[in-house]
């Protein structure tokens, strides 16, 4: 307890900041002046690996193939609402403010002190909740709005940094709060001539207390700036914007909180919804995929090695199976590695196409609560959670 009681006197210490103390941020460099052809990303984004949507890079799915379990930085997408920011850890403050804590006076984390306070490694995917959004019109005709991301605004790390419970435990976090809303330092998002503000979201109590973590290090280095240097958010197995990078303050509320990313985005809209919309989006869903490019071309009267990925936020992977004739027939993949604690699952599968022309591959993933993709993802008109079985066509020659 002397380190923790050492702690606690610094944090008191620590001086109030004006606003929030939240620290200036510098927008990321033209693309010019990083060879990126992104605008506002810093790192490279070079065509073999990412497609480029606005702000935003989607790494390709295809290139995971030579990867292990973990996603590569230089092949991790990219989700930005504005520009990355370029933070100095030194002058970094995190402010944990609101009625929910005791005394209600603001308390702030340098990083250092962030950094003294035990750690926690956790390997854990972040998917955007718009992953597979173009598949709605290209697979089942339907429309929706956003960012037509195929299957790559998804990427696998190891994570380490302090737990969130940690640090709303020192902040004095009242026995009766019921939210907290992390908010990051990129610049306010403006949509439809309407400032919303910094993205931010809220996020219950009991889901902040369980394994949410203040992530600094992204597979053993220092957390790069386009995935929230130096400080952010890590919500296991919830959508990608619950996951708020460039961490700049946390309001902690007893009273529930609200977001445009709560209330006009990240929520179901539709005819199989209700009329004011779903509850805002929390838990992800299940997918499976072939590492290979859509419409790719092969061999005929040869064995290929067919690999892909499967994952569900519900529960570990249990099984996934296969077709390679459009749905007439489905094997068992062989799956590679433990399935438990992983955050996602390389299978693969022999074929050995004996004639040509197209064929529709499909893969379906169970997992170990005895969820299974179905045929069809539930339509809604942003676009979110789509879970359907991939219709993946190739064609063999």
């Amino acid at each position: 307890m002397p380190a923790r009681r050492t702690l606690l006197k610094a944090i008191a210490a620590a001086p109030v900041l004006s606003a929030l103390g939240v620290p200036s941020a510098t927008a990321a460099p033209s693309a010019t002046a990083t060879v990126s052809s992104a605008p506002g990303i810093v790192k490279p984004v070079p065509p073999e690996y990412f497609t480029v949507r606005g702000t935003n890079a989607e790494a390709r799915f295809e290139t995971f193939e030579d990867t292990g379990p973990l996603t590569p930085v230089d092949r991790f997408f990219v989700r930005n609402h504005t520009s990355t920011p370029v933070l100095d850890a030194a002058d970094w403050r995190l402010t944990v403010w609101g009625d929910g804590l005791h005394g209600r006076t603001p308390v702030h984390f340098t990083y250092g002190q962030l950094r003294d306070l035990p750690s926690v490694t956790r390997s854990a995917l972040i998917e955007c909740a718009g992953n597979g959004r173009s598949l709605y019109a290209t697979q089942q005709g339907e429309s929706v709005s956003g960012t037509p991301w195929t299957l790559g605004a998804i990427g696998a790390a190891r994570w380490r940094g302090a737990r969130l419970s940690d640090v709303l435990r020192l902040a004095g976090i009242a026995s009766d709060a019921v939210d907290v809303q992390p908010r990051g330092l990129d610049a306010p998002y403006v949509a439809g001539g309407v400032d919303l503000g910094r993205v931010r979201r809220p996020l219950s109590v009991a889901k902040a207390l369980d394994d949410v973590i203040l992530a600094y290090e992204m597979n053993g280095e220092p957390l790069p700036y386009d995935h929230g240097h130096p400080v952010r958010l890590v919500v296991p197995h919830w959508v990608g914007i619950a996951s708020v990078k460039w961490l700049g303050d946390i309001e902690v509320s007893r009273t529930p909180l609200a977001s445009p990313w709560s209330t006009d985005y990240y929520r179901l809209f539709g005819a199989a919804h209700p009329p004011g919309g779903s509850a805002p989006l929390t838990r992800q869903t299940l997918k499976s995929a072939y590492e290979l490019p859509f419409g790719a071309t092969l061999e005929a009267g040869r064995t290929h090695r067919l690999e892909g990925r499967a994952w569900s936020a519900y529960a570990p992977v249990r099984r996934v199976d296969v077709s390679t004739d459009g749905g007439a027939r489905w094997r068992p993949a062989r799956l590679l590695g433990p399935t438990r604690h992983a955050p996602w699952v390389r299978w693969q599968t022999p074929w050995r196409p004996y004639g040509p022309g197209p064929v529709t591959l499909l893969s379906r993933v169970t997992d170990a609560a005895g969820n299974t993709q179905p045929e069809r993802a539930v339509h809604n008109t942003q676009g979110y959670l789509f879970d359907a079985v991939v219709r993946h066509s190739v064609t063999v020659v």
